[in-house]
């Protein structure tokens, strides 16, 4: 395998580091930040143009543990009806709680949710299985996949877009495989926190503007007509409820940027 990463045009000195400390990746640079999708897309139109035959994403705040990529692979070369495949997830912090144990997504709400969340695994995460989507975090595909429904969709910018992609994938046949025998832990959330608390809390309020309105662009495209009318008041309710949270809590930026991803979400589209 090859190592391709890219730096997302960061601004600290990054790129002239790995370049010079670990000569043998292959090192893009975006010459302006892209996003999770656009800075992804770089190192999969370099693996499609290139002749590869798989490719993987993998986050930067991951740890991975030294087989994880060789039960990945053997899987995929041993079941050709499988497009896409995930491994194992553990919180890095504490490596008995899972932060992925497999991806569902229920119809009627419109939720994507990832199984046993910050909890312990349980017989249900100890089996291989055919989930509704996978994570960005990890995935691995085929090249041939790619050319076939695409690769990442760039306006999403970041969230959403990895089940987006899950989502065409099955669209066109294949199977979307959990598999637990790969095991790789998640810090989580480093880009988006600060250490420290201030008015607004620790997220970035950008993360909630692009994860609440990708989030209606996703329902937009997929939501069945006769799926609408509980997913619409579900999701009423939800959106509702997120509003009041930031009044109460005086959070007005955050309450502000909610405001702008409802009426993105509901003005734009992704198809």
């Amino acid at each position: 395998f090859d190592i391709i990463v890219v730096d997302n045009n960061s601004q600290d000195g990054s790129a002239a580091k790995l370049r010079s400390e670990h000569p043998r990746i292959i090192l893009l640079e975006a010459s302006e930040n892209l996003g999770f999708a656009g800075g992804n897309n770089l190192a999969i139109d370099f693996a499609v143009h290139n002749g590869y035959e798989y490719v993987l994403l993998l986050n930067n705040d991951t740890i991975v543990e030294p087989d994880f990529l060789k039960h990945l692979v053997c899987y995929m070369d041993k079941h050709p009806e499988a497009g896409a495949i995930q491994p194992r997830i553990y919180f890095n912090h504490h490596r008995t709680l899972l932060w992925n144990g497999g991806s569902s997504y229920t119809r009627w709400t419109g939720f994507t949710t990832a199984r046993r969340f910050n909890k312990k695994g349980n017989a249900s995460t100890e089996h291989v299985r055919r989930v509704d989507w996978l994570t960005g975090c990890c995935i691995l595909t085929r090249t041939s996949i790619i050319k076939q429904v695409g690769a990442l969709n760039e306006k999403f910018f970041m969230y959403y877009e990895d089940v987006d992609f899950s989502f065409r994938v099955k669209q066109v046949g294949y199977q979307l495989i959990y598999l637990p025998q790969s095991i790789i832990f998640h810090i989580a959330g480093g880009s988006g926190k600060s250490k420290t608390k201030g008015r607004e809390g620790y997220v970035h309020p950008l993360i909630y503007y692009y994860s609440l309105r990708n989030k209606i662009w996703i329902l937009k495209k997929y939501v069945r007509l006769y799926e609408w009318p509980s997913v619409f008041m579900t999701n009423f309710f939800y959106y509702g409820a997120v509003l009041g949270y930031f009044l109460l809590r005086g959070r007005f930026v955050k309450l502000k940027a909610t405001i702008n991803a409802i009426f993105a979400g509901v003005k734009g589209r992704i198809d």
